[in-house]
């Protein structure tokens, strides 16, 4: 598609988005999805909210203090005003930002974009060897960390400048804002302009730059939050997801500030910490993988999530039994969501009387699914494919080859194998590349775990395909114990007879190994490629 004039003096991110014939098609099928050409989604965010609300409400919380809409206001123009007269931040530049979730990571994110800049989003727990990568990818020029993360950062980029938040030193971001007027003349940015790049959060082991609009980050709260979240102003968001990681920044930045809410923000939480901080703050919505649900869970903190009005799950495959056991313990139905790094946010979701118990929802409206087949075709209903997917966001890999891969035929091809039932709803099967195919036979990870994690004695478990000469692969359970469980072979036997009896037998683990933890991402995503090497207390049967 024809792109309008850009308002970046630096056309870096212009002339490294995919050539016109690898974008996916998009559509903008919702009225609300019909943006002006000129557009600066930081505005629309938050100078737009102050204008028609007012600035007094409250926006940003932390446990130990509370920004109005008009506190951010002021301090992501100061933040923009060091960023332009003190360091010559030219538009469309990268600003790299690192640090936890607190209220000045946010203001920094809105400085950069009124500023014309790009984002580039890091995870707090990156060290210095992944931070040069990202670094040389993005070509980025500013560096803007939380005082306490400097060293890897420091370190990675030695010749850049490098400026602090938080700390007491005289040259500090927070002491450079107290001396600017927070008056500041909002860059004129297209709405095509690219406002983000965001990494892939690496479950492959092979992180990718993925590329964002400025219309993109309205585009994600004008149909997932609009339409299936249906926030409220007096909602108050929280949860554990980084704002690096794009399911963090649309649950706790663009949604809430788009529906005039306040959010939380928590720079770390364990699971029982985080159901304690829901009880003592009144949070209303909240954000988590499924891991965290079923960590609260089994801590006993239902009692502390009975006042929440949302729970939204994402991230990886929701087991239906962690979905029950939550609507049983605290009245709350998890709204359980698909979505990728690639698309920005969620695509495909239920909420209230649509959620069907196991599947993970439909097409969130504006977007289009479908279930192709290795070439491209869609299959019939009740029949396991590729997800595809088309709407107002999509894949755009940063100067990346494998652009070609996730785009074909103008479809994102997420990489998930579903199954569509007669009435829309999507089924998860596996990762594609998961998939288990053993003596022609397939078999869906998640249907594996889900009959283990039936059994009182296991905390979690994952399961993947492991090579073999005679099957072509077989499954391989790689399983965390409940505390004071043995596990032995007895234990293998009495875990795989369980399975027979919960589902087909032909798809019960016949490897089952015992690991003291799960290998996961920084986001809480299961590292399946890092379960396929492990050899310790295994037993076969």
């Amino acid at each position: 598609m024809e792109l309008s004039p850009s308002a970046h003096l630096d056309t870096f991110c212009r002339e490294n988005l995919p050539p016109a014939d690898h974008w996916p098609r998009l559509q903008f099928t919702l009225p609300e999805l019909d943006y002006s050409v000129r557009l600066n989604c930081a505005v629309a965010l938050l100078d737009k909210t102050v204008r028609t609300r007012g600035g007094d409400q409250p926006c940003l919380r932390s446990p130990t203090e509370t920004w109005t809409y008009g506190d951010l206001l002021a301090r992501a123009n100061q933040v923009a005003q060091v960023l332009t007269d003190d360091l010559g931040l030219v538009s469309g530049q990268r600003v790299l930002l690192r640090g936890p979730n607190n209220p000045w990571l946010v203001a920094c994110w809105f400085g950069v974009l009124k500023a014309g800049g790009v984002v580039v989003t890091t995870m707090p727990l990156l060290r210095r060897g992944e931070l040069e990568t990202l670094i040389e990818l993005t070509r980025s020029t500013i560096l803007l960390c939380d005082h306490r993360l400097v060293e890897d950062l420091a370190n990675a980029a030695p010749g850049l400048p490098l400026i602090t938040y938080g700390g007491d030193d005289e040259t500090d971001l927070v002491q450079r804002c107290a001396g600017k007027n927070g008056s500041f003349q909002n860059a004129d940015t297209a709405a095509d302009d690219v406002a983000l790049l965001a990494a892939t959060s690496g479950t492959t082991g092979t992180p990718k730059v993925t590329m964002h609009l400025h219309r993109d980050v309205l585009a994600i709260a004008d149909t997932f939050s609009k339409h299936i979240l249906k926030p409220e102003p007096t909602d108050i968001f929280t949860g554990t997801p980084p704002l690096a990681f794009t399911f963090g920044l649309g649950g706790l930045v663009v949604f809430p500030l788009r529906a005039g809410a306040s959010t939380l923000l928590l720079e770390r939480a364990t699971p029982p910490e985080l159901a304690d901080a829901v009880q003592a703050h009144g949070a209303t919505v909240l954000f988590t993988a499924p891991t965290a649900y079923r960590a609260m869970l089994r801590a006993g903190k239902a009692a502390n999530l009975i006042g929440l009005r949302r729970a939204v799950s994402a991230g990886e495959h929701l087991p239906q039994s962690v979905w029950q056991e939550f609507l049983d313990t605290t009245g709350v139905r998890i709204i359980n969501g698909l979505g990728t790094t690639e698309m920005l946010h969620i695509f495909v979701s239920a909420a209230d009387d649509d959620i069907r118990p196991g599947a993970t929802g439909r097409a969130v409206p504006g977007y289009e699914t479908a279930v192709l087949d290795v070439d491209g075709q869609p299959v019939p209903d009740g029949t396991p494919g590729r997800l595809a997917v088309v709407g107002p966001t999509g894949c755009r890999y940063l100067a990346d080859a494998r652009q070609a891969s996730y785009v074909q035929h103008g479809w994102n091809i997420t990489g998930d194998t579903y199954i569509r039932d007669a009435d829309g709803y999507l089924w998860y099967q596996a990762r594609s590349d998961d998939m288990i195919i053993t003596a022609g036979q397939n078999i869906g990870p998640p249907e594996v775990e889900w009959a283990l994690e039936q059994h009182p004695d296991v905390a979690e478990c994952g399961v993947v395909g492991r090579p073999d000469e005679d099957r072509g692969m077989i499954v391989l359970a790689v399983v965390v114990l409940r505390d004071g469980v043995v596990g032995d072979a007895a234990k293998v036997v009495e875990l795989q007879n369980f399975v027979k009896g919960l589902i087909a037998p032909y798809k019960y683990p016949r490897v089952i190994e015992f690991v003291d933890s799960l290998p996961r991402t920084a986001t809480g995503k299961l590292q399946r490629f890092h379960l396929r090497g492990i050899r310790d207390a295994s037993a076969t049967s």
